[in-house]
């Protein structure tokens, strides 16, 4: 039955990977001027061609101080709209002073606000990040202060600053259809490239929902690294990098402050969770849609809100 339940979908996973190092890098916070010019230099041409358009964004601060981020990665060729293949929401708990990870997967059929009935990933597309926003504050309850829109090209320099030694990964079977590389099976060594191959892969018996497995796997093992001491002087630097690379409207202090927190508090592991979950929705084609999945929103929204309030292991 669980098979069933799973679709193909094409999405392009690595665009995230920029956003969520970038959390990282929030995550531990501090400045160093030198360091972040000379992070800026690295990033090269590409800074004078982002197009940084800081959207208007209307999330409501949270009562007992808990801060949403929405990362989104744009598959845009140009294109003045374009759909957001990959959402997820950045919670920081400020209780446990962590970090909380929810991955939504874009072709949920849901109620988008002045248009009706769509695909999650249209509501970008219709409405920019603010849209994005209110279809999620409306489908799932929960509401979200900041954005981040990323470029996934940052991310192999990114990862290769950060850990230049590599991660290592216990790939599950030999990849290689659609990412431009060879992947072998068994334990190695993987840089920025190579995880980027790893966490895009999609021709499996898993399609999109192994990506997201692989996709939390890695951000957890770089998440580890990015609060390793010997690794925090490199962070403004990244914060250099990853400049020319995102679209976000938070703002420094913010920044800092959550950072601070964190490193000072000693906040717990990353925790992930996955909405749709497993055996809350159906495979449905809509036409003039497509390929669709149908969710319980009251079993989702319930989940959501007990993953937010409590502590748990990661759910699918």
């Amino acid at each position: 039955m669980e098979g069933k339940k799973r679709k193909r979908v094409r999405v392009r996973w690595g665009r995230i990977f920029g956003a969520l190092l970038l959390l990282c890098v929030f995550i531990i916070g501090g400045c160093s001027v030198i360091q972040y010019v000379q992070g800026t230099q690295e990033a090269g041409s590409k800074s004078s061609e982002t197009q940084k358009e800081f959207h208007s964004f209307k999330g409501t601060k949270s009562k007992i101080g808990d801060t949403n981020i929405l990362l989104l990665g744009n598959d845009t060729r140009g294109e003045k709209h374009s759909r957001t293949d990959t959402i997820m929401i950045a919670h920081y708990d400020q209780k446990a002073h962590n970090v909380k990870l929810i991955s939504l997967m874009r072709d949920m059929f849901v109620s988008i606000p002045g248009h009706g009935k769509e695909k999650l990933n249209a509501a970008y597309a219709y409405g920019g990040p603010e849209l994005l926003r209110q279809t999620i504050t409306e489908n799932f309850g929960v509401d979200i202060q900041y954005y981040t829109i990323v470029d996934f090209q940052g991310f192999e320099k990114a990862v290769d600053t950060l850990v230049p030694d590599g991660v290592e990964i216990d790939v599950p079977h030999d990849m290689s259809s659609g990412i431009g590389m060879k992947l072998k099976k068994g334990k190695q060594v993987l840089h920025g490239n190579e995880l980027l191959g790893y966490v895009r892969f999609r021709h499996d018996r898993l399609s999109d929902f192994g990506r997201v497995q692989r996709q939390q796997e890695v951000v957890t093992k770089l998440m580890d690294e990015s609060i390793q001491l010997h690794n925090v002087v490199k962070l403004p630097k990244l914060m250099g990098i990853m400049n020319s690379y995102i679209d976000t409207n938070m703002d420094t202090s913010t920044i800092i402050a959550i950072g601070k927190d964190v490193i000072t508090k000693q906040g717990g592991k990353l925790e992930t969770l996955r909405l749709p979950e497993d055996g809350t929705f159906e495979n449905r084609r809509i036409d003039g849609i497509g390929d669709v999945l149908q969710v319980d929103f009251e079993q989702n929204k319930e989940a959501l809100k007990q993953f937010l309030q409590g502590t748990g292991e990661t759910r699918k």
